[in-house]
């Protein structure tokens, strides 16, 4: 039997997240490892961009929520088998923090964990904080862990205000100029992050840890 090329078990990978086979998903990474391919690679280009694609038909309405949180699972077991044989991209040693949520009110977090788990593939070190945030925890937080970068998202336009409220926050405490502020999520959009002082604006994940990198001067 011929061995499966990289691209082949990307591919499957891929398929095994939309179709939400959290088992054959297993076997796929290891039988990608075992072959000596990369696992940053699997990682984005196999697993995440299967999630991104669940996360469409989400919005396209093809998906429930029941369907994107069993793609999640099959996503979490392929990144079991491959995070540990990532290569470190800490250079300096020194992971770049971020403090991370949903916004008060909201309490969709899908986006917000993919970002999270691109974030923490490419390197940095997440606090997470989860979704229905009150507005001065992340600003706790990022004083307490000595933050690079706040990172918040909302799906809902009632609860947009909030981030802008978190800024301020920032400037209040005296660390404005010591941290950066991403925002993203469906009503978000680079307007506003202009609008409330925002330094980052990203569309979907994929964006969202390359506007993290040129945050932080990792890109």
């Amino acid at each position: 039997m011929v061995a499966a090329s990289k691209e082949e078990l990307i591919q499957k990978m891929y398929d095994c997240v939309v179709e939400m086979e959290d088992e054959e998903v297993v076997d796929v990474c290891n039988e990608y490892l075992e072959a000596g391919y990369d696992a940053y690679d699997g990682i984005m280009e196999g697993l995440v961009a299967g999630m991104n694609r669940a996360s469409e038909l989400y919005d396209e309405e093809e998906y429930f929520v029941t369907d994107v949180l069993l793609c999640s699972d099959a996503l979490y077991a392929g990144l079991d088998v491959l995070r540990p044989h990532l290569k470190s991209e800490e250079a300096d040693g020194q992971r770049k923090k971020v403090v991370i949520g949903v916004v008060e009110g909201d309490t969709h977090d899908i986006g917000k964990n993919l970002v999270k788990i691109m974030l923490e593939t490419a390197g940095f070190e997440i606090y997470d904080l989860g979704r229905d945030v009150p507005l001065d925890d992340f600003v706790t937080k990022a004083k307490e862990v000595d933050a690079d970068i706040i990172a918040m998202s909302t799906l809902m336009t009632t609860t947009m205000g909030g981030m802008g409220e978190v800024v301020k926050k920032l400037e209040e405490a005296g660390i404005r100029d010591k941290v950066k502020v991403m925002v993203g999520g469906s009503p978000v959009s680079r307007r506003f992050a202009d609008e409330i002082g925002a330094e980052g604006y990203s569309r979907n994940a994929v964006e969202a840890v390359k506007m993290a990198k040129e945050l932080v001067g990792m890109a």
